[in-house]
């Protein structure tokens, strides 16, 4: 199980829509790499030029250092491309499935986050889910079970954390399952409540590993995680109850 590289992950504050993160950094680390060395070196020999072609070449250096700095290519952007395979962008929107779901709980959203964060207790929430290990506070090995046939392994990330509020998750480069999620949770104004909701999307490929995982979510993915989600309600209303 390779880790290799997970320092190119940046843990987020918000939870970004995946449109969004595409849209912020297009670029690739060795297209970024070159454009900011290309940029610098047009800008350093633009202002040694004369006015009007050192001018030119000022603008385009600046441009090219702009885009090796950021990450981010209005050019591709408006083609619709992107060459950064870092992260969540990795799973391609228009293909993948998608899940939201939403539940309220009669259970503080402070205790909510505290059952979620230990990522042990996910199989109690996600039956479909053999285990979860954590290896550090951020990364951790996921196993999903199916009825027959492999079961399917994927590294995973924890990239958006807020304090009782949100953890977002997502599949390691080189994961055979290309797999992202969050978790938000919302108090509301009595204090004692939760509204709980859960986004996945994933992308499964060819092959055993991808049908397993979609015999593991079942034919309607939205529907297995809104009854694990009714079932996880019942449970922590009746510990509630049993501690007053």
């Amino acid at each position: 199980m390779s880790l290799t590289g997970r320092e190119r992950y940046r843990p987020n504050t918000q939870d970004l829509s995946w449109t969004e993160e595409q849209a912020r950094e297009n670029v690739g680390s060795g297209e970024r790499l070159a454009s900011g060395m290309v940029g610098g070196a047009l800008l350093v020999g633009g202002l040694l030029r004369p006015r009007w072609p050192g001018m030119a070449l000022v603008t385009l250096g600046s441009v090219l250092l702009h885009r090796g700095m950021t990450g981010h290519c209005v050019v591709y952007e408006a083609m619709g491309a992107n060459t950064n395979a870092i992260g969540r962008r990795k799973v391609p929107t228009n293909q993948a499935v998608k899940v939201d779901e939403r539940i309220r709980i009669a259970r503080p959203a402070e205790e909510m986050y505290r059952f979620w964060r230990n990522l042990t207790n996910l199989p109690r929430i996600l039956p479909h889910l053999e285990s979860v290990e954590p290896i550090t506070g951020k990364l951790s090995h996921w196993v999903a079970r199916t009825d027959n046939g492999p079961r399917v392994e994927w590294d995973a990330e924890i990239i958006n954390e807020i304090d009782g509020e949100l953890i977002g998750w997502r599949s390691l480069a080189g994961s055979d399952i290309q797999h992202a999620g969050s978790v938000h949770f919302t108090r509301l104004p009595d204090g004692r409540t939760t509204e709980l909701r859960v986004v996945l999307q994933y992308h499964p490929p060819a092959g055993l590993a991808g049908v397993a995982f979609v015999k593991a979510l079942g034919q309607d993915p939205a529907r297995l995680i809104a009854d694990d989600l009714r079932r996880f309600k019942d449970e922590m209303e009746k510990q509630g109850a049993q501690r007053v």
